[in-house]
């Protein structure tokens, strides 16, 4: 019986407030938390972005979400039965009235979780087809400039270009990215697809080999070089690549994509170039034997030429059947050029007795008749060409009256038009001048006799004055006149100078004889609101 008045005076919250207050006590109790557990309903990102997921164990599960630019930015991602520890902050969901971990950085769980996640990456790449050897380039032989991606802190970099020093010195561009912690993996992948995008003969020339080097180090050490991003940049890279990372026993990813693996760093430089001095040996070597296998070859034509030399006939025996054939061909020509003489003779002889002179006068006749009927018909061509043109010109100039003549009736027909719309506007413009005038008219009479009623000139021709200091100012106390002060008063027939009396105090009432006020009827008092109180206290 006593606790139901406790219970009426209890403070009243809404389920919104109450969820709100809920909330911050979690937040503000467990802001920064680490979490270890198996992820449990992962189905990859959401439409939106997000990660949705559950972290269990044996015992207990709790609600997880990362939100989009987290996991964007995160090294490792999350995968559904791997055991990790999630960092973030507690807080709950009012929605559902559950609390839920948002998770700012994931790790996996050991070692073992690290293999596992390696493996199943690796069966997936492995499936699209990422670690075939038909993919992987030839390297070249000797290489102008040497891409190296590296850390350019490390001693990896200095073994590289020791190492190529002592076998062929060549042009190496270095890359320097950072080879492990957050972010070294998109610094990699950055840095192979930086050197592939250089164009050729550019400013910076483009490198004929890769090479991707980190000393050894422990799997989370080596771990940048497992991530999807990396492999699939090594995988995209047109320039031939050689992976050394780590030391022999370590197996990284972009080892089995690359287009060669070496085990160490100075192992890459090795295969990178060969020895110089080995190459002079073997080409000194080479030019002995192609000098000797040139004279070799220059003995052996020699002794052919010798050979053929022997079996050709002798130059006589040659020109004896093309001498004698010219012989004859010389017996032959005078009785040629005879007969070919003749033949023409014969042609001319033909051609001339076809032209007498009465051909040629015949033929000239004829000409002079096609001429001469040419120029009549030219003539009545001419006739008839020029009596079409007049025809047509004389019907396009009584056109050209006809429709000058509409034109001008049409023009004096617009200007009667308009001259009539001109009087009909100014016979509206006059009567709205007229009009407006005397509204105008109207409104100054209007404002005259409102002026005349408002002026105080009205009061003073009702009996009243109005007194003025020296200066002109209006007074409107006896208090403000001071002793001796000269004063104008204003009547409505003129004005009038008096000066102030100061030998006569003004009358001052009486306290007895001012008259007592007449007490007022007590109007009723007006009812007070009351408010109930309000006694809840405060949720913040």
């Amino acid at each position: 019986m006593t606790a139901a008045p406790n219970l009426v005076n209890a403070p009243e919250f809404t389920v919104s407030e109450l969820s709100s207050a809920l909330k911050r006590t979690v937040e503000d109790r467990f802001g920064h938390v680490r979490v270890r557990g198996e992820i449990s309903g992962f189905r990859g990102p959401h439409s939106s972005g997000h990660c949705y997921f559950a972290l269990k164990d044996e015992s207990a599960k709790i609600e997880a979400v990362i939100w989009k630019f987290a996991h964007a930015r995160m090294r490792f991602k999350p995968q559904e039965g791997l055991e990790v520890i999630a960092t973030g902050k507690l807080t709950t969901y009012p929605n559902s009235s559950k609390y839920q971990i948002v998770i700012d950085s994931l790790e996996p769980a050991g070692v073992g979780a690290l293999m596992a996640l390696m493996e199943e990456r690796k069966k997936k790449l492995a499936a699209e087809g990422l670690f075939d050897e038909a993919r992987k380039q030839l390297l070249p032989w000797l290489p102008e400039v040497i891409g190296v991606v590296t850390s350019p802190t490390g001693a990896v970099i200095r073994d590289i270009l020791h190492r190529l020093e002592d076998r062929f010195p060549r042009r190496v561009l270095v890359w320097p990215v950072k080879v492990q912690g957050d972010g070294s993996a998109e610094q990699v992948a950055a840095a192979i697809r930086g050197f592939n995008a250089l164009p050729e003969g550019g400013r910076i020339p483009r490198p004929d080999l890769l090479i991707v080097a980190r000393g050894g180090g422990s799997l989370e050490d080596l771990w940048s070089f497992n991530e999807e991003i990396v492999v699939r940049a090594a995988a995209e890279s047109h320039i031939p690549l050689i992976s050394a990372v780590g030391h022999e026993t370590d197996i990284t990813l972009i080892d089995f994509v690359a287009d060669k693996r070496a085990p160490t760093p100075t192992a890459a430089a090795e295969m990178a170039v060969p020895v110089r001095s080995e190459l002079f040996v073997e080409v000194t070597a080479l030019a002995r034997r192609t000098m000797v296998c040139w004279q070799r070859g220059q003995e052996a034509r020699r002794n052919e030429l010798r050979a053929a030399a022997r079996a050709l006939p002798a130059a006589n025996e040659l020109l004896a059947i093309p001498r004698q054939r010219l012989d004859h061909l010389a017996a032959g020509l005078p009785r040629g050029l005879k007969a070919n003489t003749h033949a023409h003779f014969r042609r001319f002889a033909a051609s001339s007795s076809r032209l007498t002179i009465g051909v040629l006068r015949g033929q000239v006749a004829h000409a002079r008749q096609r001429l001469t009927v040419s120029g009549e018909r030219i003539t009545l061509s001419a006739r008839s060409l020029l009596h079409r043109r007049q025809e047509r010109f004389s019907g396009l100039e009584i056109r050209l009256k006809a429709s000058k003549l509409a034109n001008a009736k049409a023009q004096r027909n617009a200007i009667a038009r308009d001259l009539e719309r001109t009087h009909r506007l100014a016979e509206r413009a006059r009567r709205a001048l007229v009009t407006t005038l005397q509204r105008l008219e109207a409104r100054v009479a209007h404002r005259s006799q409102l002026l005349s009623a408002l002026s105080y000139r009205g009061v003073l021709a009702r009996g009243f004055a109005l007194v003025r200091d020296a200066q002109g100012h209006a007074i409107h106390a006896a208090a403000a006149i001071g002793p001796n002060a000269g004063l104008s008063i204003e009547f409505a027939d003129g004005r009038v100078s008096a000066t102030a009396n100061a030998d006569q105090p003004a009358a001052t009432a009486s306290p007895e004889s001012e008259p007592k006020p007449q007490p007022r009827e007590a109007k009723p008092a007006a009812p007070k609101r009351v408010t109930k109180p309000v006694d809840q206290g405060s949720l913040f």
